[in-house]
């Protein structure tokens, strides 16, 4: 059903190309994680990209300086792929940062087990 605009898509583009964006780069860290240990464990919780698509921040559940320095090596292919597998007029420049949303549950977490004992 088109939108006003004459869209045939339920959700914003934005959203579209977040989740697209989100599976490739999933993919590549799943590929690179067989050959690097350091990805092992990493899970894409989101993608932001800025209104014109010139960047992205890839959100993860949890990042050790020894993935984002394993992020960072591997950024330009990874880059490469959403390039090749997406018809983007630019390729946005990717950012890879832990997601302040799991920490925040973490620390939720924390204090109701806490509190619970308090009560104990």
């Amino acid at each position: 059903m088109p939108d006003s605009r004459g869209s045939h898509h339920p959700y914003p583009r934005s959203a579209r190309i977040n989740q697209i964006l989100r599976e490739i780069i999933s993919d590549e860290i799943l590929r690179h994680g067989d050959i690097d240990e350091r990805l092992g464990m990493l899970t894409v919780t989101g993608v932001e990209t800025t209104p014109d698509m010139r960047s992205a921040v890839i959100y993860f559940d949890s990042l050790s300086a020894e993935a984002r320095e394993a992020l960072d090596e591997y950024r330009a292919e990874i880059q490469s792929a959403v390039n090749a597998q997406t018809r983007l007029k630019r390729t946005p420049k990717l950012t890879f940062r832990a997601d302040p949303a799991v920490a925040s549950g973490t620390a939720v977490e924390e204090i109701i087990r806490r509190l619970h004992n308090d009560d104990s």
